[in-house]
């Protein structure tokens, strides 16, 4: 059985917002400053998915060499949702799908719904659940928490 109630503050929200001392993880493990690839599983449409966000992500701190999974899946559910997307939109969302007999002989056709459909809510499903952890959408991304970087003196200051 999963945890009740809502997800917890992160650790340096924690801190910001004053919560007493009893209440912060002061030992939460930091990933290290290791390199950030896509795996070598995934595709070559999945890699270029990956390419378009994940340099801001590191960035911003979002994406972190503890995430390359959970983000190579979502690069790859985009892909998966794309490609049912493109069939849906090919065949339509009704199609008509041959009837057989007991005997394996074919009897007529019946109009269903594409099976396509199926793979295009799981890829959705997938697609929103995965972004949710790095803030891809604007309601996800208002929950994230980022510091501000330090501000510039002198005449790096002059040239922002």
């Amino acid at each position: 059985m999963g945890r009740r109630g809502p997800a917890g503050k992160p650790t340096a929200l924690r801190v910001l917002h004053g919560d007493r001392k009893d209440r912060i993880n002061t030992d939460e493990p930091q990933p290290s400053e290791l390199d950030i690839e896509p795996p070598a599983w995934l595709s070559e449409d999945a890699v270029e998915v990956w390419e378009q966000l994940a340099d801001d992500l590191i960035g911003k701190g979002v994406l972190t060499a503890w995430d390359i999974e959970a983000y190579a899946n979502w690069c790859d559910a985009v892909v998966r949702r794309r490609d049912a997307a493109d069939h849906v939109a090919r065949e339509g969302a009704v199609v008509e799908l041959p009837v057989f007999n007991k005997n394996g002989d074919l009897t007529g056709h019946r109009m269903a719904k594409n099976p396509w459909l199926l793979a295009l809510d799981a890829a959705d499903a997938q697609v929103q659940r995965y972004g949710a952890r790095f803030g891809l959408t604007p309601s996800d991304r208002s929950q994230l928490k980022i510091a501000p970087p330090a501000n510039p003196g002198g005449a790096e200051r002059l040239l922002s």
